[in-house]
């Protein structure tokens, strides 16, 4: 039985869409979000000019690397507070993942720490960004990042919190352009990774994590369903998390993007002869299947 299911799903690919050979739907760009983390009183507020600066170079850097990168004040304008400092990571997270247009991917956060010291004849002011990027939808952390300035400024002696944020400023846009060098070329090879697989299939070649629920769904209607959604483009693997007579929840990895992947969950439904309402939110799916009255004699 597994066999031949395996061999109708093979001679079926193509006309579900999933072909290797098929340039119909270009690749999505990954949604970039730049938030600061300032909750630490030791790192520079949100709300203070050097901030504005390494937010603006680290979105310029990234941008002209050819990534889509997405302003935080104006996507939360409508349903947010604004001008709030001190955030912690909890609520930089929730926005991340409320905000649905667009849908963001990846937010980099970062928080900028600047530290003195002091001689008899001069201050010696020294700058640090580090930070992390996140795939928000999943919480999996891509990978962190650390640059600090490559020499120690000098500042007037006696110089208080004011005086170092200017002197600090006045160097910022150097280390910003230098970070966000680094972080596109993280964000590149992440991309680029699986770039070769996905390039037609509607990815961007990072892969995501979705949970697929399925209601109503028989043990033998799963194994049909599964047959097909391991040779969907950009599969990378899933995992089962729940599974009972009705009721199974999966882990489901791919490259593609959520467009794709829905548009081959209703063909893969319609070559099975099964009637489900697939709902999408976050990276979350909720599949119910519509139950058919059976004929008895």
């Amino acid at each position: 039985m597994k066999n031949s299911l395996t061999a109708i799903a093979a001679l079926l690919i193509p006309v579900m869409g999933i072909s290797l050979a098929s340039p119909s739907y270009a690749a999505d760009k990954l949604n970039l979000l730049i938030m600061g983390e300032d909750a630490d009183r030791d790192t520079v507020p949100r709300n203070s000019r050097v901030f504005k600066r390494v937010l603006d170079a680290l979105s310029n850097q990234l941008h002209d690397e050819g990534f889509d990168v997405f302003d935080e004040t104006a996507v939360t304008l409508e349903k947010f507070a604004q001008g709030r400092v001190r955030r912690t990571d909890a609520e930089l997270i929730d926005i991340a993942r409320t905000i649905k247009r667009p849908p963001i991917d990846v937010t980099v956060m970062f928080a900028i720490y600047a530290s003195k010291r002091e001689t008899s004849y001069t201050t010696k002011v020294k700058t640090r960004i580090a930070g992390r990027l996140l795939q928000v939808q999943t919480g999996q952390r891509l990978g962190n990042f650390e640059v600090e300035s490559p020499k120690q400024w000098n500042a007037p002696v006696d110089c208080p919190r004011e005086c170092i944020l200017e002197v600090v400023g006045k160097n910022s846009k150097i280390i910003a352009s230098d970070v966000g060098s680094v972080l596109a070329e993280k964000l590149a090879n992440l991309v680029d990774d699986g770039s070769t697989s996905t390039s037609k299939s509607g990815g961007s070649g990072l892969a995501q994590g979705y949970t697929l629920i399925f209601e109503g769904f028989s043990t033998d209607d799963m194994l049909d369903a599964e047959e097909y959604f391991v040779v969907f483009r950009g599969y990378k693997t899933h995992r089962p998390m729940y599974s009972s007579r009705t009721r199974s929840e999966i882990w489901y990895e791919t490259t593609s993007g959520s467009a794709r992947l829905t548009r081959n969950l209703n063909k893969m439904f319609d070559r099975l002869d099964i009637s489900a309402r697939v709902a999408f939110s976050g990276n979350e799916y909720t599949i119910n299947k519509v139950g058919r009255r059976k004929s008895r004699q």
